[in-house]
């Protein structure tokens, strides 16, 4: 993928994170600014509340884009059938993509009201994102392949140069990449049980949910 393709694929993707967190609140901006009490009796209680179409449906969205984004990063770095299609950074920004606009639609699902064992939840997603976004900093200021592969310490010596200058630069790239291997293994101690905590609660919710019969449009 050439630079210019690359930057209108970042710039769609911009785009409809835009897109997902303006319309939903455009749309439902008078529901929303209603009080709890009272949004029974609104008129657009019935599309805009947890179990109506939309917000129902935003949130059925938002929990497959997580789980998507998830799993297919995941698969992409693990599975050697993968590692030839496309490059891992394009993969990673593709899991932000739908890691960033599934917890949007799920905010928008629980029409800002949260209690109980879903804001276990809620939060946990929050504390994704939120270490995700941090986790992309880290990702980036370790020393790279094209491709987007880790290099390792070996292979950043071995960029060793003739000049000075150059081998001032290849010990700081060396010294980053000791620090920031070490400080993204803590990270991903953090990173991992909140995904799980909040993927076991969201699978308990929806089994409730349609034990108790709350269906989308099916």
């Amino acid at each position: 993928m050439s630079k210019t393709a690359h930057t209108i694929y970042i710039t769609i993707l911009a785009f409809f994170i835009l897109i997902t967190l303006i319309y939903p609140l455009y749309s439902g901006f008078y529901y929303y600014q209603t009080s709890l009490e009272e949004r029974f009796f609104h008129e657009d209680h019935q599309s805009f509340k947890p179990s109506g179409v939309i917000g129902h449906g935003l949130g059925i969205i938002g929990s497959l884009m997580m789980i998507i984004g998830v799993s297919i990063y995941m698969m992409r770095k693990r599975s050697r059938r993968l590692s030839r299609m496309g490059l891992l950074k394009h993969w990673l920004e593709f899991h932000i993509f739908l890691c960033t606009i599934g917890p949007i639609m799920v905010l928008y699902h629980t029409s800002f009201k949260f209690g109980g064992i879903v804001a276990i939840s809620f939060w946990s997603m929050v504390a994704v994102f939120l270490s995700g976004i941090i986790g992309r900093f880290i990702y980036i200021q370790i020393p790279r392949t094209i491709e987007g592969r880790e290099l390792s310490l070996t292979e950043v010596r071995s960029m060793e140069g003739d000049h000075f200058r150059d081998e001032i630069s290849l010990e700081r790239r060396i010294k980053r990449l000791a620090a920031m291997q070490k400080i993204f293994h803590y990270w991903h101690v953090a990173h991992l049980p909140f995904a799980l905590v909040m993927l076991v609660i969201m699978i308990i919710h929806v089994i409730v949910t349609v034990a108790f019969g709350f269906k989308w449009i099916f």
